[in-house]
C-alpha cells in the first residue's frame, strides 16, 4: 500500500488517520474569525486545516435563471452566486491564512476550484491539493493540479465508478504519484444510515491508493468506523460555534468535538493491532488463571493414575486440559500431594 507524507506527517495504514479540519465557509466573512478558528483547530490536535479557494465569479455567474437557484436543502432560496458570495474565502486573505498556519505550526492547504486558484496557491507554496466532490468531473482542473507534482486528495461524492476511474487516470497521467481517494456522501448533513463505509475497501483495492472519508454526518460514528476499515484520512468541517448561522455550521464539529475525534480516531487505529494472533502483554498475567490438570489426591510413588486422581481446574500451572486422557494409566514416579500441578516429569 502506498505511503507518503504531507508536510512531514506520514500518511498510510500504519499510522493514525490524518485529520483534516475543513474551515470552509465557517469564517462567516470575517478574517479574524478564520484566524481564531485556525487556533482552535491547532489546539484540538488536528493534523491539517483546509480552506476553499474560489470567488463567486470563478465558481458561477450572477444569474437567477432556472438551474442557478437552489430549490431545496440547507441553502434553499439562494442563487448559486449569492451562496458563494457569502461562503468564499477571499483571495487576498490567503497570505494571512498561510502565515498564520506557519506561526501555529500546522499544515494548511486548499481545494482550488479553477486554475487561477491553483496559481495563487502555488505562489504560497501550498503543500497539497484537494479536489472537491463536485469538481471530480472537471478533468482539466485535475490535470492542472496534478502537474504541480503535489499530493492530491480527491473526494468521490456523487461520482460513478467510471467518473472516479477517469479522475484517477487523469491525475496519474499528469504527474500525480501521491493520491488519496476520499469516500464521501455529498449531503449536508449526510444520513448515517447512508454512509456506505464498506466502499472504502473497494476503492482501495480497485485504485491501489490510500483511502479516507470526507464526513458530513453528525457525530463521530462514521469517522471511527472508517478508521477501522482502513481510512488513512478523515476530513470534517469545523466551526467555533455551530449556532452562529454560517453556511456549513449546522453539520460542523465544534473545537471540543474535534479534539474528541482526534482522540477517538487514534484509539480506533491503535485497537486494530496486527493480523497475526498472539498473546498480548496485558494478558500475560492472566495465563495463570486458565484451567490445567492437577492431582487432587495424595498419591504414593508407583500409583497408577486413575481419572479420580485428576481434575481440570484453575490455576494454570499444570498440563493443559487436553493432556487429561493421556495421563490416565500412567504411573507417578514420586510421592505427590493433593494440589500438585501435573507435569510429564512426574509420570512414567
Amino acid at each position: 500500500m502506498n505511503e507518503f507524507s504531507i508536510a512531514d506527517r506520514q500518511l498510510g495504514q500504519a499510522f493514525p488517520p490524518y485529520i483534516i479540519a475543513e474551515l470552509s465557509a465557517n469564517h462567516n466573512g470575517s478574517l479574524e474569525k478564520a484566524l481564531d478558528t485556525m487556533v482552535a483547530i491547532k489546539n484540538a490536535g488536528a493534523d491539517a486545516i483546509k480552506i476553499q479557494s474560489y470567488t463567486p465569479d470563478t465558481m458561477t455567474i450572477d444569474s437567477e435563471m432556472p438551474g442557478f437557484l437552489i430549490e431545496d436543502g440547507l441553502w434553499k432560496g439562494q442563487s448559486l452566486y449569492q451562496l458563494y458570495s457569502k461562503a468564499y474565502t477571499p483571495f487576498d486573505w490567503h497570505q494571512a491564512l498561510f502565515d498564520k498556519a506557519k506561526e501555529l505550526g500546522i499544515t494548511l492547504f486548499s481545494s482550488p476550484f479553477d486554475e487561477s486558484a491553483v496559481d495563487l496557491l502555488e505562489s504560497l507554496s501550498c503543500p497539497a491539493y484537494k479536489i472537491a466532490s463536485f469538481e471530480l468531473v472537471d478533468l482539466p482542473l485535475i490535470s492542472y493540479v496534478a502537474k504541480t507534482g503535489k499530493p492530491m486528495i480527491m473526494s468521490t461524492g456523487m461520482a460513478s465508478l467510471e467518473e472516479i476511474s477517469e479522475a484517477v487516470a487523469c491525475a496519474r497521467d499528469n504527474g500525480c504519484d501521491e493520491l488519496v481517494l476520499l469516500h464521501c456522501i455529498s449531503a449536508y448533513p449526510s444520513p448515517i444510515e447512508q454512509a456506505n463505509l464498506s466502499s472504502l475497501q473497494g476503492l482501495s483495492k480497485r485504485f491501489d491508493c490510500l483511502v479516507g472519508l470526507s464526513d458530513h454526518s453528525i457525530g463521530h460514528t462514521a469517522a471511527v468506523c472508517a478508521t477501522a476499515l482502513g481510512a488513512s484520512v478523515i476530513e470534517k468541517h469545523v466551526t467555533l460555534d455551530r449556532n452562529d448561522g454560517g453556511p456549513d455550521s449546522s453539520f460542523s464539529l465544534e473545537p471540543v468535538e474535534l479534539s474528541q475525534l482526534v482522540q477517538l480516531s487514534k484509539q480506533a487505529h491503535a485497537s486494530l493491532g496486527e493480523t497475526r494472533l498472539e498473546i498480548q502483554k496485558s494478558e500475560q498475567e492472566n495465563l495463570r488463571f486458565r484451567r490445567s490438570v492437577y492431582f487432587v489426591e495424595d498419591l504414593d510413588a508407583g500409583t497408577v493414575i486413575e481419572s479420580k486422581h485428576l481434575r481440570r481446574i484453575r490455576p494454570g500451572f499444570g498440563l493443559p486440559p487436553k493432556a487429561f486422557d493421556q495421563l490416565i494409566g500412567k504411573t507417578v514416579t514420586q510421592d505427590v500431594v493433593k494440589g500438585t500441578p501435573t507435569s510429564w516429569d512426574l509420570v512414567n
